[in-house]
């Protein structure tokens, strides 16, 4: 359930609602709130708002603001401690955020940009040139946001990366601590890919990758489940909430799904396809043990599968 900040000021994060930005407005004076909060919905986004910097991790953490625009001197958790905590976070770091303050001083400006604030704006502000910084600051994170995209894509199979499952992975960890649900990883690996490749040449490799690729894609499609290329010719799958007999009913609709593409494999010692092993593995994540542990979990069946004669399934639970 999303958690809303007291104030009632400015609107409010609303889990119905997809706005193209939202700004989180971080301020324990009421009038301050108000006149960002009219200023900046007059430019279309959508506003969220807290009256201390606890309320304000809290609102981060469940609205994901694109900026927020901060104070410092507030009670309970002052601006300078909430931006230390939230570029602490990797899930919240790199939300931009603009000091907006009373403190004028050029020692103060400086401790708030060393935080990582992207700029620091002192009151009283002029609203025209808080508008202005305000657009400059999301159009640049909408840059960032672009080419991060990018970099967490396969240029060959167009499917999220490794790079993107580890941030995922961490993500989903984090989430299901909070939520007790249990995650699951399936590690999938094309047999004797390398003999493909030797007897099919490269390009009809690359083209065997993407049609496994295409295919995982479209068996993974519950929310908030994720499949990425890990490496080579080997894809990882993160599935959220599954028990271990359900776990085993979609590893083996992927091994099937993927010998049932019939491409042609002539140096394959299990079948006249190309086919996959799969090692899976499901826990109830935990506190005391990193998120590595499941993959290393999956990859010890994978080998299982592997060793007891490729095109099969080999799970665990803990």
């Amino acid at each position: 359930m999303i958690r809303r900040s007291t104030s009632s000021h400015a609107p409010r994060c609303n889990a119905t609602l997809e706005p193209r930005v939202r700004i989180l407005i971080v301020d324990d004076v009421p009038d301050n709130i108000r006149v960002l909060s009219r200023m900046l919905a007059d430019e279309g986004h959508q506003i969220s708002a807290a009256t201390n910097g606890r309320q304000a991790l809290k609102l981060a953490e469940s609205c994901a603001p694109d900026l927020i625009l901060l104070d410092v001197m507030m009670p309970e958790m002052d601006g300078y401690q909430a931006c230390a905590a939230l570029k602490a976070d990797p899930l919240l770091s790199m939300i931009p955020v603009i000091f907006i303050t009373a403190l004028a001083d050029a020692e103060d400006e400086t401790r708030g940009l060393a935080l990582g604030a992207v700029d620091y704006v002192t009151k009283p502000f002029k609203e025209a040139i808080v508008r202005l910084r305000v657009r400059t600051h999301l159009e640049l994170k909408r840059q960032r946001d672009l080419l991060d995209q990018l970099s967490r894509l396969d240029g060959l199979t167009g499917i999220p990366n490794r790079r993107a499952f580890d941030l995922r992975l961490d993500q989903e960890w984090r989430r299901m601590l909070r939520s007790g649900q249990t995650l699951a990883a399936a590690m999938v690996d094309i047999d004797f890919f390398k003999e493909y490749n030797d007897g099919h040449g490269h390009l009809a490799g690359d083209d065997c990758l993407r049609r496994v690729a295409d295919a995982l894609s479209q068996d993974i499609k519950r929310a908030g489940d994720f499949i990425a290329r890990y490496g080579g010719e080997e894809f990882i799958c993160l599935l959220i909430g599954p028990h271990a007999q359900g776990l085993s009913v979609v590893a083996e609709q992927l091994r099937a799904d993927i010998e049932a593409l019939q491409i042609p494999h002539g140096a394959s010692a299990v079948s006249p396809w190309v086919t996959v092993s799969i090692g899976a593995a499901v826990c109830q994540p935990a506190r005391h043990e990193p998120p590595v542990n499941l993959i290393d979990a999956a990859d010890r069946q994978l080998f299982v599968a592997k060793r007891s004669g490729r095109n099969r399934v080999s799970l665990t639970a803990s």
